[in-house]
């Protein structure tokens, strides 16, 4: 799916997934959904094959993985670069991909900057321009 169509809305909210093990601080978000003026989620992850997933989803639940720590599904507020444009308007989007495996990143453009969503080592790693 092309996220073509979240140029035009606005960025209402935006709910991240954490693993959380022990007493471990969680070094980034597994998921992100970004939830728009259209009340539209859309899910920002990792595929196996280390590509970037970008789809319709809402947020899923919550769970425990036992001896593994857990899976803490939350809103959040200043914990991603999107914090920053909360209620504000996406101007465009882009994205870059490998003739191998697909999409490698997605860049969002506000007004008042950019973010960049991409995928190194199967990991999902946001970054503000």
């Amino acid at each position: 799916m092309h996220p073509e169509y979240l140029v035009g809305r606005r960025l209402e909210q935006v709910v991240a997934s954490w693993h959380l093990y022990g007493s471990k601080a969680p070094s980034g978000p597994l998921d992100v959904w970004l939830i728009d003026s259209g009340q539209v989620s859309t899910h920002v992850t990792t595929g196996s094959d280390w590509c970037l997933t970008v789809e319709r989803s809402a947020p899923y639940a919550s769970y425990d993985m036992a001896e593994s720590g857990r899976v803490e599904v939350a809103p959040v507020r200043g914990r991603t670069p999107f914090a920053d444009h909360l209620g504000e308007t996406v101007r465009a989007v882009s994205e870059e991909r490998d003739p191998n495996t697909g999409r490698v990143a997605l860049e969002i453009a506000f007004d008042s900057g950019r973010v960049r969503c991409d995928a190194p080592s199967g990991n999902l790693r946001l970054s503000s321009n």
